[in-house]
């Protein structure tokens, strides 16, 4: 348990939270990696930032609702592979023992090349989905189906270990498999499937005992105002410096905790 008194965890959140608001990219790719850093063992550290994740998630779910700009059909495609893809993955989990060695070297790992995997995906999201649109044409509807539904479990695994890979991986998957849906209901539709992923994903960890309340509160209590401090701020700033830059951050921490030397 943390120091109810540090003001540690609530900056952490805030600063997350304003980079969430400012760039898009999910605070689990962030959060997580910061977690690490103050110590957190790896499994309390997802655990926790899952739920983290399905409060502020179910929130922004809402705003992009009433703005009619979630596809509830990708959402339950989606989800078809994630949900039993993220039981299963818990259950493997409960197996081999949450606290084991083991488990965290591969929580490590795999949060290492989900932060890769989203900073690529931040990097060439453009030119991947004018590639893929260009080599393959626009899927038919049972093939987007099926490769989203494909999707869903390779999101369900990924996220359920390391709870990155909902976010920027996902949008940039669902801008190449749907590329005439406009990119707000993507963003949203990926925003809304993050809901019952992280929720189940989360409560699987909190049965595990992997999620500290009050570190949840406490990053809460800063990235509320955090996030909408940075979605204030983000139309006056210029998109084009601060995804990159994110993007190489999230590349320099994945390489580490991938073992892979930089510089």
């Amino acid at each position: 348990m943390i120091n109810q008194a540090s003001l540690v965890y609530p900056l952490s959140g805030l600063v997350v939270g304003c980079l969430v608001g400012l760039t898009g990219v999910g605070g689990g790719s962030l959060m997580t990696p910061v977690l690490l850093y103050f110590g957190v063992h790896a499994t309390t550290a997802v655990g926790t930032d899952l739920l983290y994740a399905a409060v502020t998630k179910t929130v922004g779910t809402g705003v992009h609702s009433a703005s009619d700009s979630v596809d509830w059909r990708i959402v339950r495609r989606l989800a078809l592979g994630s949900v039993p893809a993220t039981a299963i993955t818990l259950y493997a989990l409960s197996s081999i023992g949450a606290q084991s060695k083991e488990v965290t070297e591969t929580i490590k790992f795999v949060l290492g090349v989900g932060l890769l995997l989203t900073a690529l995906s931040i990097f060439f999201r453009r030119r991947l989905a004018e590639w893929v649109a260009r080599r393959f044409g626009e899927p038919s509807d049972g093939m987007a189906r099926n490769l989203t539904i494909a999707s869903g479990v390779v999101l369900g695994i990924l996220v359920s270990l390391s709870s990155v890979g909902a976010g920027a991986i996902g949008v940039t998957v669902l801008i190449m498999l749907y590329p005439k849906l406009p990119l707000v209901r993507i963003v949203g539709s990926d925003i809304a499937h993050a809901v019952p992923l992280t929720i189940v994903a989360g409560a699987g960890h909190w049965m595990l005992g992997d999620v500290d309340w009050t570190l949840m509160g406490s990053l809460l209590l800063g990235s509320i105002p955090g996030i909408l401090f940075g979605s204030w701020l983000a139309p006056r700033l210029p998109e084009y410096g601060l995804r990159p830059a994110l993007a190489s951050v999230l590349t320099l921490v994945g390489a580490n905790l991938v073992h892979v030397k930089i510089f």
